[in-house]
């Protein structure tokens, strides 16, 4: 239903859910140093980030795992929208339920999102599921 706005898909049979289309993390960024806003827009500066160190937890394993601690983030998604609709989207109920959450946004392009981890933190891995396309506005 909503894969037809998406592109770069990891797996869409899995991505494809009954309640919308799962969007899967690619990379997991840390604010280092503050960014800017102003009313006009003639100072705005972004903020400055790193990627946030990932690790296999075994060697033969495919993917690696970020160890996130309870803070702010900012994630990258593997997938991209094509621009034909304004979508919603949404954090996974699995990541809500591990203290894990992102803010609801309608957007026509996937920017870096800011999540916000709580308690003990959360482990990571490489490519999982983290976002849910839940409408879509053409």
């Amino acid at each position: 239903m909503y894969e037809q706005y998406v592109e770069d898909a990891v797996h869409e049979p899995t991505q494809t859910a009954d309640s919308g289309f799962d969007l899967t993390v690619a990379n997991v960024f840390e604010i280092v140093a503050p960014g800017r806003v102003d009313f006009g827009g003639g100072e705005l500066e972004p903020a400055q980030t790193t990627p946030h160190m990932s690790a296999k937890r075994e060697p033969e394993d495919d993917y690696e795992w970020w160890q996130l601690r309870s803070g702010q983030y900012l994630i990258e998604y593997n997938e991209s929208l094509t621009g034909e609709a304004t979508v919603t989207l949404q954090p996974r109920r699995e990541l809500l339920e591990r203290g894990l959450s992102h803010p609801t946004l309608h957007v026509d392009a996937l920017p870096r999102v800011p999540i916000s981890v709580g308690g003990a933190g959360i482990k990571l891995k490489e490519n999982a599921r983290v976002s849910t396309i839940v409408d879509a506005e053409e």
